[in-house]
């Protein structure tokens, strides 16, 4: 809102709920308005208090969000123009499959408290989920549950990230890729961490942890007794009493403890 057109409303009405709709039109750089400032109601004052920690915490997240770029930009100075972020979800649960995302973010791009998905409650993974996968270029790799057994889960996830940045729509040149290193044409850097340290890498992270807990909730309608929605196949005590009672299922990691010994147990 124009300042003039603030002043134009104030002259005329200052009610508390009028302050509060001008706040909330207001813009994250725009000032309170001075005439508010010195307003001395205490609904008033509350706005004020409120409206200032709402400004102080944008800030915050841009500042946050403007250091999670320096990995982006550190490769754009080096003449990268397509930069993708890589990371996996599901190393370490007892079943199901490991899901790794590949994201290139749009120039203009942003997305304030973005941070690795495990930080981030499910309601706000699940926005987020939407405005990466509406704007940005996504690849998803897969690895199922028998494959892992085969070639065990570091080499799982690998090939999950290898696979990720086959399905992006455009070739990027330069990869960040939370903390391992993958056989790819193309320039990479791993970063301990990634998901807390770079945009991208962030942005990956959303989608393969929201991807594979919808594959778990899948999993869920297929065996209900082990309830997977809840606990994504992690090795819970629900989880672990479920293996001992109906055994493993199709989906489990029989190379995984203890997985393992409840199916040896049970041949």
């Amino acid at each position: 809102m124009k300042r003039a057109d603030i002043r134009r409303k104030v002259t005329t009405m200052t009610s508390i709920k009028e302050w509060r709709k001008i706040l909330d039109s207001l813009n994250e750089d725009q000032p309170i308005p001075a005439e508010l400032l010195q307003d001395t109601r205490k609904g008033a004052i509350a706005l004020v208090e409120r409206h200032t920690k709402k400004q102080h915490r944008a800030q915050e997240l841009k500042e946050q969000y403007e250091q999670m770029l320096r990995y982006e930009n550190d490769a754009k100075s080096n003449g990268k123009r397509l930069i993708a972020g890589v990371d996996e979800a599901g190393r370490g649960p007892l079943a199901g499959p490991v899901v790794a995302a590949a994201a290139i973010l749009p120039e203009d791009f942003y997305l304030p408290g973005l941070n690795d998905s495990k930080k981030i409650g499910r309601v706000q993974r699940e926005m987020f989920f939407l405005e990466i996968m509406n704007h940005a270029d996504v690849g998803i790799g897969i690895i199922e549950a028998e494959e892992i057994d085969q070639i065990n889960i570091l080499n799982a996830s690998k090939k999950a990230m290898e696979m990720a940045l086959t399905q992006l729509k455009s070739q990027p040149d330069h990869a960040l890729i939370d903390a391992v290193e993958l056989q790819i044409p193309i320039s990479q850097e791993s970063i301990i961490k990634g998901d807390a340290k770079s945009v991208s890498i962030a942005a990956a992270s959303i989608v393969a942890k929201v991807t594979r807990d919808r594959l778990m909730e899948h999993a869920a309608e297929r065996f209900p007794e082990f309830g997977f929605d809840k606990h994504a196949g992690y090795g819970t005590k629900q989880h672990v009493e479920a293996l001992h009672k109906y055994g493993p299922t199709d989906i489990h990691r029989l190379s995984f403890e203890p997985v393992k010994s409840i199916a040896a147990k049970r041949r």
